[in-house]
């Protein structure tokens, strides 16, 4: 970070101005420790004791209780809006319509159609604009795809992702909360569907069902995305702990995002021949045994370590800053139209009748 937090002490000063207190805003805040030249121009919460205990606990040069404000700081060249997505429309595009550039958490919004609204205004005012999706910028993850683009696995066959943490049912918690975004789908879910996305582009049909927690959000989903000679399969839940990694079958081999898969930190390639056994990527004994198995040395099976500091927001923020630098107004890593087709795929299978549960006895 700058030590000066000041644009006058060079031109290659970032300033970031931070949307939301909350424990996503905090690891931004903390991640953007390792980001060259970025300093935390200003941050807003809608109290301003707590945009000011924000300001004094991560050192942003101002704290704001008015969101217009903090829009017309004019050390901020970024905003990063990290609050409920049932607001991301709304707080979105206020910053776009004020000329700031923004990162937006995911979802960037509830909705496609409301996406593809900030996509439109970003695009007629000429302004950056992005979706939070940090997995796509991790080392681990930019590795698979070089390897993927380089013909290392072969075509891709088949993609399979689970991302799942047990969570105890409380309606009133933010996951469970449907006016601030809850359900699994577009917390963790989203992860899983974007990922295949960048690897396999966007589908010919999408298909999955979903089941509902007591107060009818999604506390489950199972999706799948259909190619012409390829199928991404996705599950999420708080119902469960999951495997939480990414396997990426391909023809010549394949590759596994260790788990969790949204902080990979370790890349593992597998030839054919392993794949029907125990060192194989996907059936092999859970615990200390299976960590185990990880970690011997076994011929057709290599491994990459990619580890990083922080919650590995960074890499995304790094990304926006060098894009802007360059006078872009989106990543070509995560541009908006992506973002737009991850959320319609969402929104298709949401959009159809719980699967009720069967209760095995």
């Amino acid at each position: 970070m700058d030590e000066t937090g000041d644009k006058a002490a060079g031109s290659s000063a970032f300033g970031w101005g931070i949307i939301g207190s909350g424990e996503i805003a905090q690891r931004f805040a903390a991640d953007l420790a390792f980001v060259p030249q970025a300093f935390i121009a200003a941050n807003h919460s809608r109290s301003l004791a707590d945009a000011e205990q924000f300001r004094d606990a991560f050192g942003s040069k101002h704290a704001y209780g008015d969101l217009d404000s903090l829009l017309a700081d004019p050390a901020v060249d970024a905003v990063y809006v990290a609050t409920p997505s049932s607001i991301h429309l709304a707080q979105a595009l206020k910053a776009v319509r004020s000329g700031k550039a923004i990162l937006t958490e995911k979802p960037i919004a509830p909705s496609h159609t409301e996406a593809s609204v900030i996509q439109r205004e970003a695009a007629r005012i000429k302004v950056f604009a992005m979706e939070a999706m940090e997995t796509r910028f991790l080392p681990a993850v930019v590795a698979a795809k070089a390897k993927i683009d380089a013909g290392e696995i072969g075509t891709i066959r088949r993609i399979t992702a689970e991302l799942a943490y047990a969570e105890d049912y409380a309606p009133e918690n933010r996951l469970f909360n449907r006016s601030l975004g809850g359900g699994a789908t577009l917390d963790l879910g989203i992860h899983g569907v974007s990922l295949a996305m960048h690897f396999l582009g966007q589908p010919q049909k999408v298909s999955g069902l979903w089941h509902a927690a007591p107060n009818g959000v999604d506390m489950s989903s199972e999706i799948a995305l259909h190619y012409d000679g390829a199928d991404a399969i996705l599950s999420c839940g708080f119902d469960r702990n999951g495997t939480n990694h990414c396997v990426i079958e391909g023809t010549l081999g394949t590759l596994r995002l260790d788990a969790p898969f949204l902080k990979a930190q370790r890349l593992t390639a597998y030839r054919p021949f392993l794949a029907a056994t125990p060192f194989g990527p996907l059936k092999r004994p859970g615990g200390l045994f299976g960590r185990l198995l990880d970690r011997l040395p076994v011929p057709g099976r290599r491994s990459e370590d990619y580890p990083f500091e922080g919650n590995g927001l960074q890499f995304e923020a790094m990304a926006v800053m060098e894009a802007m630098r360059r006078g872009e107004t989106s990543a070509k890593t995560m541009p908006l139209s992506d973002s737009i087709h991850v959320l319609r795929a969402i929104n298709i299978v949401l959009a159809q009748p719980a699967t009720p549960r069967v209760i095995k006895l």
